[in-house]
């Protein structure tokens, strides 16, 4: 089967689990630790990705592993809750099949949410990161290999991945929360070792103000098919090469817990405000 077999087979699973997809609903990738996202989520139908013929099983620890249909307030969404990763062994096709699937579905604006490390010295650990732009140091690309006419053209232009009116929308809704967010640049790696002290220097000079091991190449899948995207890190831990300090995932997957309360207050607002236009 190949990988366009493949997206609509999952497609068709969900849709006849779900039934139609309603108007105006959006996607969702929750990453490490961020089950309270999921938790905020209400009216909730669950698919275990067991149950999604090829979608790939996940097996790191703090991804849940299944699909979420709800409320966010107020506004229907489709929550896959668990990713998996290229340094799990996955194809970039396989990395980016979920966000695939809801675009096949009818979703117009997906939100990419991630755990990472702060590269910028004046980010701190525990704070949010809305993502401007992004840079794949991955070595590997999505769209690798023959287009798929049905998803998008073969040279997408990437030059605004991240949608402004939805990074507008956000920006206004923390200020309303009095929830402090920083704003920047975000580089995807391989994984799964963490970056050295040089290595840090190095991203921090091309220019990345947040690391961490996925978000890039869904972001690539999701603009090669015309979707919007809003992107949100939690920042859970503080790259600081002349002193770097060891983490740990359980570490990270303590603080993303934490830092993903704001995070659901965040989305949850941004959901219940009325979709911006594509300014």
């Amino acid at each position: 089967m190949n990988h366009q077999d493949t997206v609509a087979h999952a497609s068709l699973h969900i849709r006849e689990k779900l039934g139609n997809i309603q108007a105006g609903t959006w996607g969702l990738v929750l990453g490490s630790g961020l089950g309270p996202v999921a938790e905020a989520i209400t009216s909730a139908q669950d698919i275990p990705y067991t149950e999604i013929p090829g979608l790939p099983q996940t097996g790191v620890a703090g991804h849940g592993g299944f699909l979420r249909s709800g409320r966010l307030g107020g506004r229907p969404v489709l929550a896959f809750c668990g990713r998996v990763h290229l340094y799990e062994g996955y194809s970039p096709q396989d990395v980016c099949l979920p966000v695939r699937a809801l675009g096949n579905l009818g979703v117009g604006t997906i939100v990419l949410t991630n755990a990472a490390g702060a590269l910028n010295p004046g980010f701190d650990a525990g704070c949010l990161m809305l993502i401007t732009d992004h840079i794949n140091m991955t070595g590997q690309n999505p769209l690798t290999g023959p287009n798929i006419e049905a998803f998008g053209p073969r040279f997408p232009d990437m030059g605004q991945a991240w949608c402004p009116a939805l990074l507008a929308l956000a920006r206004r809704t923390a200020l309303e929360l009095k929830l402090p967010v920083e704003r920047g640049v975000y580089i995807q790696i391989t994984g799964p070792s963490l970056e050295t002290p040089a290595e840090t220097r190095a991203y921090r000079h091309l220019g990345a103000d947040a690391i961490g091991m996925s978000t890039a190449i869904e972001a690539i899948a999701a603009r090669h098919m015309g979707l919007r995207l809003l992107g949100v890190s939690c920042l859970t831990n503080k790259n600081t090469p002349d002193c770097m300090e060891k983490i740990s995932h359980e570490e990270v997957l303590r603080m993303a817990g934490r830092t993903a309360e704001d995070m659901a207050r965040l989305l949850k607002a941004i959901a219940a405000a009325p979709e911006p236009g594509n300014a």
